[in-house]
């Protein structure tokens, strides 16, 4: 199975030893969309050298200065940290991470992950882009888990994940007999690929549209503004609608906007 449309994302790397190493993890795994959000230090030689026989991924990646612009089209965004957050997100571990990343990269469709900078991690406002938050389980007495090698960790999975997908399909699951639906049909491989989802540019869109009839209806004072913006973007992110769905959240929004009088 391809596996060219997932794009690992460094948002704000610091060092340019990390994002060459980064490119060689990702080329050993069969991955070559790589982009760089505000890198500090880069073109680097020293990206190069941790290259190491992999320069066509550095070559070929893309530097941004706006996350945004780096997952508009994606319809799948997973968000990488090791700290403990309060994003009410669900979590996975790297290889479910990757197997969501392979099933919904099917058909050709962008997925991301995105990896924060390498002291502080994602800042909340990239968290509020993701659909899935990963955390990858490490030692409880030393916790600290190098940049690259997150990066290295998580592309193996995608391969594997990838593998997986070649193998031929394993026995029918047996009926639920009281439901009359399979027992384990929401495992699927095939059922996230059967919603068509939306970009995260649409999604940004409805949130913007969202944004402005709420505040035509004053529904929060100026001091809670941003956190209630905040909540609701994560709302909609964890709930992920399928494209029809957002038509009809549209739809209801401008209900919201009319003149109750009219």
């Amino acid at each position: 199975m391809a596996i060219e449309d997932i794009r690992i994302v460094l948002i704000d790397p610091q060092h340019p030893g990390n994002i060459g190493a980064a490119a060689r993890a990702m080329k050993t795994m069969s991955l070559q969309r790589l982009y760089l959000v505000r890198p500090v230090d880069y073109p680097s030689y020293e990206a190069e050298r941790r290259a190491a026989g992999s320069a066509e991924v550095l070559e070929q990646a893309i530097v941004l200065d706006d996350a945004a612009d780096a997952v508009g089209d994606c319809r799948l965004v997973i968000g990488a940290s090791a700290r403990a957050r309060s994003h009410p997100l669900p979590v996975l571990d790297a290889r479910e991470s990757a197997r969501r990343l392979v099933q919904e990269s099917t058909g050709g469709a962008p997925v991301a992950v995105l990896f924060g900078p390498e002291r502080t991690g994602l800042a909340n406002e990239d968290l509020d882009r993701c659909n899935v938050w990963m955390r990858i389980p490490t030692s409880a007495k030393f916790s600290s888990l190098n940049l690259a090698a997150a990066v290295q960790i998580l592309c193996y999975e995608v391969l594997m994940a990838s593998l997986e997908e070649l193998l031929p399909e394993g026995p029918v699951p047996e009926p639920d007999r009281d439901s009359g639906n399979s027992r384990d049909s929401g495992n699927s491989r095939d059922s996230r690929n059967s919603r068509d989802y939306p970009s995260q540019s649409d999604m940004e869109y409805f949130y913007q549209h969202l944004e402005r009839v709420l505040d035509e209806r004053e529904f929060t004072l100026d001091s809670r503004r941003a956190a209630t913006q905040a909540k609701l973007r994560r709302l909609f992110g964890r709930a992920r609608p399928a494209v029809g769905e957002l038509k009809m959240l549209h739809s209801l929004v401008r209900l919201m906007h009319r003149d109750p009088r009219d």
